[in-house]
Parts: C-alpha cells; structure tokens; sequence
C-alpha cells in the first residue's frame, strides 16, 4: 500500500524541525505523489522552516508549561483544549493514512487527536530520557522510534524501534573536506583547531568559558572557530581582533560540514540531534550539557556517551573553569583522541531517517 496522505507533527525547535524535515524528504523521495502537512506550534520557527522546505504547514494555539507560575500557565489548559479541537479539525479534512510526533509543543494535541480517530501513530523520541508528552503518547502510536538503549523503562518493549536521529547529511559529509574547511573559515593550517557550538541562539556558559580563557587560548597556539550565536555576536566581535589569528569568531556556521572537518577537538551542548551528528563526524567531543532544559535531558544524552568513554563531560557549573584547559590538554593527549574517536564512531546510525520511514510504511 503506497502512502499518500502523511501528517508530521511537532517543532519548537531546530532538533525538532530538521529531523522531521528530513523525515519529510526521504517520504517524499519514495512516494512523490504523497502529500505532507505539517501541524506545529504558532510563532515557533517551524511555521517559518517548513514552508521554506516546500512543505505546508498548519499551526495550533500551544506553549509549554512554565516553571513559574504565569498567566500562560492559567491559560494553558484552554490552549490546550483548543489546540485538541483544531488538531482533530485539521485531520478529519486532511484524512492521513499516518501521524508521526517528532516532539515539541504541537506534537501532543495533534497526535492525541489523530489516534483518537484511529490514525496509526509513530513518535520519535530523540533524547535518552523521554517528556511527558510523549510518555503519555506511548500509549496510543503503533510504533516508536528511538536513538538511545534503555528506553523500554518508558516505553512498551514491543512498540520500540533502535532506528537512531535523523541527520541532514549535508551537515556529516566531512572526508576530503579538512583542507576546504581551513580555508573557509580563515584558519591556520598547522595549529590545533577547537570547534565550539553553542547553537544557533549561542550559549551564554560557553561564551564566558572562552572569555575568561582567552590568555589561554593565546599561549597555548591553537585556534578556535567560535559560534557564539547572534544574541551575543555584537558584543564578542572584537575579541576576535584582539587576537588575531586565535579566533574566528561567527554568530551562526553556515557550513557545518566544513567547521566538523576543520576541526581537531568539538565542544558542544548535547541535544540530541547535536549528539547524533557528532557520532557520524567521529571526533573528539567534549560536551557541556545545558542546564536549562526538561528532565535535565542533556546530561542524559551526554552520559550515554561517557559511559561508553566515548566523549569527555564538563558540567555547565565547572566550565567557565576548566573547559578550556580540558580542550588545551585533549589535543595533546593523541591516544586519548584515537581513543574517543573510535568509540563515538561505533554509535553512529547513519540510516535513521531511512529506517524511520521503513518503520511508518510498516504500520500501514
């Protein structure tokens, strides 16, 4: 039976929205007469990538619970009702064959109104330690597509699928491209080169990991290509004239594959589509997970891979301490590299997307 009618619900944010756009593509790749509609959260970024992906897009009345107590929180169930009547508007005229939750806002409502009409459901769960959200929604999809080991303590053991995260394979193509990403970025092609990402909002602990370093930095002769995000690129800019040829400084990387290959050692948050690119890319991590977000997820994601020595943990507290230096004493430390790069490499899925579409044609 061919798919012709696909909802793909959920976003928020870039590790929501890419995996799902990607998911849309390999869908569409097979069946090209399928028509896609994405359901997301208004004024969330989805509303504005998927349309720029070619793909349509509906928007629901949602927000996420806040921590304190606020007038959205008040709010929030009416949303939430809302959100549920507009979800199950929007899949009676649209008749899906299959809904699939990618996370985020939206995804709760419209996949809790889709199976409600008996739609088969697949979510796709990319942290280690799963929301809430999609706890409950475990109950009603067919299947459950999953990155990390361990999660039949939140899930029915029968629904899940090991498939791994979905990837844009532009951002992990990197052999052959080391030379190309030195000379994109303005580097020096025989020092030692850091990554650091902090996302494209940047990350206020990494950037003041840096600040407080950067004599460091200088003596110690390497070189950083460092994204400190657009919140904070007007005030950082001139750092990078200060130590000329120790820094480049960007707001957001624009060619990730060229930053992956130019660099020697990567510092990163470590959201799961971030930990699943840096598997694929095979090198040193370091990985300083943020504090600020649900379940303390991050750091679940970042264990996964410690515990398998295959990256190097810095907590957000410790770091404006000693996260430089950690990055300074692991690009001398060769058999370290060797070492780390090899375990990370052995964790790689590279056929997620692939196998998250195998497993919705499944259920249909």
């Amino acid at each position: 039976m061919s798919l012709d009618r696909i909802i793909i619900s959920g976003g928020g944010t870039g590790g929501h929205i890419f995996p799902a756009i990607a998911i849309a593509d390999e869908l569409k790749k097979r069946n090209p007469n399928a028509d896609i509609l994405f359901i997301g959260a208004e004024g969330k970024m989805e509303m504005e990538k998927v349309p720029a992906a070619g793909y349509e897009i509906e928007g629901l009345k949602i927000v996420g619970f806040q921590r304190k107590l606020t007038l959205s929180n008040l709010l929030l169930p009416f949303k939430i009702v809302g959100s549920l009547m507009k979800a199950r508007s929007i899949v009676k005229e649209f008749k899906p064959q299959v809904i699939v939750g990618v996370g985020g806002y939206a995804s709760g409502p419209a996949l809790k109104a889709a199976t409600m009409m008996r739609i088969p459901g697949v979510l796709q769960e990319q942290n280690s330690f799963p929301g809430k959200t999609n706890k409950i929604l475990a109950k009603s999809v067919q299947k459950i597509c999953v990155a990390y080991e361990g999660l039949d303590k939140f899930f029915p053991e029968e629904k899940i699928v090991m498939t791994g995260n979905p990837v844009r394979s532009e951002m992990v193509m990197i052999d052959g491209k080391k030379d190309q990403g030195i000379k994109h970025y303005g580097l020096d092609p025989h020092r030692k080169t850091v990554l650091i990402i902090g996302g494209s909002l940047g990350a206020k602990t990494l950037n003041e990991s840096v600040i407080g370093k950067l004599k460091e930095v200088n003596d110690s002769g390497i070189q950083l290509i460092w994204q400190c995000g657009k919140l904070y690129y007007p005030a950082l800019e001139n750092l990078e004239r200060e130590l000329p040829g120790s820094i480049k400084m960007v707001q957001f990387i624009d060619r990730m594959d060229l930053a992956y290959a130019a660099a020697d050692v990567v510092i990163s948050r470590a959201g799961a589509i971030s930990v699943s690119e840096l598997c694929l890319i095979g090198k040193p991590v370091i990985l300083v997970p943020s504090p600020n977000v649900a379940e303390d997820h991050q750091t679940k994601n970042a264990m996964a891979l410690v515990n398998k020595n295959a990256a190097i943990l810095v907590k957000d507290k410790e770091a404006r301490d000693v996260l430089i230096t950690e990055a300074v004493s692991l690009l001398s430390d060769t058999e370290k590299c060797n070492e780390l790069c090899a375990n990370i490499k052995s964790m790689a899925m590279p056929n997620a997307t692939s196998e998250i579409v195998n497993t919705i044609e499944s259920i249909i």
